[in-house]
């Protein structure tokens, strides 16, 4: 093999290293607030119900621009998309990790979900851009990528344990800063340059109200089982959010450059693999929330072991998906894998929900969450892979915009459900392990009841190509 031959695979494989690594990191910082969430609560003055704003006030700004930044990423170039995120980002961090209130809290985590939501669409282009060419390449290049968004999160719990326990939660976000710094660097040398596409218009009133649109509807989830269904305050919320998200809807269908093509769902499967997205989302992201919840509160763990007890669900994740899931897609196809991974994450949080006020973490906890590991490992990459592949090639920024979008908005959406099925069976009673546990049993459930429906779906809604059975 020739010098130049083994350079430029080495450069390609640095450039994957830092693809997966903006991938771990913008999950990573949905997740890495977890453990010091109850630190932040007593800080800065976050009652029970609002705590999940530190979670959303990224999410919705990640999950509501996603498609902002796929399109200016097809616009203007996808090295340059991602450059810009981690600046965003850092900001993001330094802001929330100075933050003295809620409020400048959640401004803090808004921004860096800005940053995330131009890195995330502009690093899955980029992948595409450098291994698209090759199948092979591409599916152990998809494996990785794919690795790195559970493992980030679950890694998250772990790596916010360690900071809050030994440093101070502040420190969750600082950790961002010099990771950023490296970033940035590394996409001058490794990143190819991109030709910009067509210099079309940028749909920012179409940003602005899905994005508006998205929060609101959070908003009111979240804040109906204390104000009540039927109040103004829920009513006019929920309202807004259906106005505004049927709007974006209509003036998307209307504009002569809008930012998401609606035609593209007409794209066999495109649909299909990501409404698989957005129900994993709305399953893993309250199991992982309302067990870190679980450990603290109710098994009174401290920041460090909370962490450490979610470790082996990250290994469980990141040999699922990088070695058993290519082999089970290459041998299943799509389909099978991502509705056995459903029925095996909804088993597994049909388990948790019967952990007890007294509960045994070897027991009552780690079996569980590594079958829910499991199931997510084998329906995250197929759903993923599929979702992006069904694309046109020119399209490959609008794709991972509408996907990671995908798994944004269930993520929000199922925490801001659960959170309210859990007020309502408890949740609220800080020091109550009784109603705490009532409450923690009843979300888990229900994310499990969202697993389950997302195996349902896809089993209906996902088409097998001509020619290959179960896939």
């Amino acid at each position: 093999m020739s010098t130049s031959v083994r350079e430029r695979r080495a450069t390609r494989g640095w450039a994957l290293a830092l693809i997966a690594a903006a991938q771990f990191v913008v999950i990573m910082d949905t997740s890495i607030i977890g453990v010091a969430l109850p630190r932040m609560q007593a800080e800065l003055g976050f009652t029970q119900q609002n705590l999940s704003w530190v979670f959303n006030a990224y999410v919705v700004a990640f999950g509501g621009l996603l498609l902002l930044g796929g399109r200016l990423s097809d616009l203007f170039g996808a090295r340059r998309l991602f450059g810009t995120g981690w600046v965003v980002l850092l900001v993001g961090s330094l802001v929330a990790g100075l933050a003295g209130n809620v409020g400048v809290e959640l401004a803090g985590r808004a921004v860096q979900g800005i940053g995330a939501a131009l890195i995330a669409p502009s690093a899955l282009t980029l992948l595409m851009m450098i291994f698209g060419s090759d199948p092979r390449e591409l599916t152990r290049a998809l494996a990785l990528y794919g690795a790195a968004a559970p493992a980030g999160g679950t890694a998250g719990v772990f790596l916010g344990g360690v900071i809050t326990q030994y440093l101070s939660w502040p420190w969750v976000f600082y950790l961002n800063i010099p990771i950023a710094v490296i970033a940035l660097v590394g996409t001058r040398i490794l990143m190819p340059a991109s030709a910009s596409g067509n210099r079309g218009s940028v749909d920012l009133p179409g940003a602005l109200t899905v994005t508006l649109g998205l929060g609101a509807a959070v908003y009111g989830i979240v804040r109906a089982p204390e104000a009540g269904w039927g109040s103004a305050e829920t009513l006019i919320a929920l309202g807004a959010a259906a106005v505004l998200l049927t709007a974006f809807v209509i003036s998307q269908a209307v504009r002569r450059q809008p930012l998401i093509r609606l035609s593209i769902f007409r794209t066999p499967r495109l649909g299909a693999a990501n409404l698989a997205q957005v129900m994993l989302g709305g399953a893993w992201i309250p199991m992982w929330f309302f067990l870190n919840l679980y450990l603290q509160q109710v098994l009174n763990y401290t920041a460090f072991p909370s962490g450490a007890a979610l470790l082996p669900m990250t290994l469980v994740i990141m040999i699922g998906m990088i070695a058993l899931a290519p082999r089970v897609i290459a041998k299943f196809g799509t389909k099978t894998p991502i509705v056995a991974g459903m029925i095996m994450l909804a088993a597994g949080m049909g388990w948790l929900s019967l952990a007890p006020a007294d509960g045994v973490y070897w027991t009552d906890v780690l079996p569980a969450t590594l079958v829910a590991a499991l199931g997510m490992s084998l329906a995250f990459i197929p759903s993923l892979g599929t979702a992006i592949s069904s694309a046109r090639p020119e399209e490959g920024g609008l794709a991972s915009g509408i996907v990671n979008t995908s798994y944004q908005v269930g993520s929000a959406l199922g925490l801001a459900a659960m959170t309210a099925v859990a007020a309502a069976f408890g949740a609220d009673r800080l020091g109550d392990t009784a109603a705490l546990t009532r409450g923690f049993s009843a979300a888990f459930l229900g994310a499990g009841g969202i697993a389950l429906a997302g195996a349902v779906l896809v089993l209906i809604t996902l088409r097998s190509p001509r020619g290959v059975d179960g896939s």
